[in-house]
């Protein structure tokens, strides 16, 4: 089946891929690059980073291809990869790094060598702080919420959070950010 465009439908790459067409898989991922990489952005520390989670998102939709139902969209579905595998970026992140604090680093005699450019704006600055202490669930519902402003369905559909634990979630998750932010006040 080809579309009007002459570029064959997602169902099509993925019945060709299934067929054994990596080229095929291919076309697929190039389709669906820039939205990866744009929602994967929003959790990635650096570009080092947003290229790890990008190619896990695609190696595994690869491999478990077999198993894209055809229910719903294939946007749908990578997008839902690339959800999770943002969460997993953010809960290993959250429990690889070591929590100091800024004192506890001028304490023990710690001095930057260079000093930091200013940040554009204060209160921005402290809203980056704030999210960056969040746990990785409250991160996750607050950026697919606030920053990208998706539909309370729209979060449900890639987390597999009913619409109640959403709406739970981002009004407790909402609460501890509010708490961070005048904390810093």
């Amino acid at each position: 089946m080809v579309s009007a465009d002459s570029s064959p439908s997602d169902e099509q790459l993925v019945a060709d891929t299934l067929g054994g067409n990596d080229r095929a898989y291919g076309d697929l991922a190039a389709r669906y690059k820039s939205r990866v990489f744009g929602v994967a952005s929003r959790f990635a520390r650096d570009a080092a980073e947003l290229e790890d989670i990008c190619q896990d998102v695609f190696v595994q939709a690869y491999f478990k291809l077999r198993q894209f139902r055809r229910d719903s969209p294939f946007e749908h579905w990578i997008m839902r990869i690339t959800t999770f595998k943002c969460y997993d970026y953010l809960r290993k992140r959250k429990r690889d790094s070591p929590a100091v604090s800024v004192d506890a680093l001028l304490e023990s005699g710690y001095e930057p060598s260079a000093p930091q450019a200013p940040a554009p704006h204060p209160q921005l600055e402290r809203l980056h702080t704030a999210l960056a202490q969040l746990s990785p669930k409250e991160r996750l519902i607050i950026t697919l919420l606030e920053l990208e402003e998706r539909s309370l369905q729209e979060i449900s559909a890639l987390t597999g959070w009913s619409i109640a634990n959403v709406k739970v979630r981002a009004f407790r998750a909402r609460a501890v950010l509010r708490k961070l932010i005048q904390n810093q006040l």
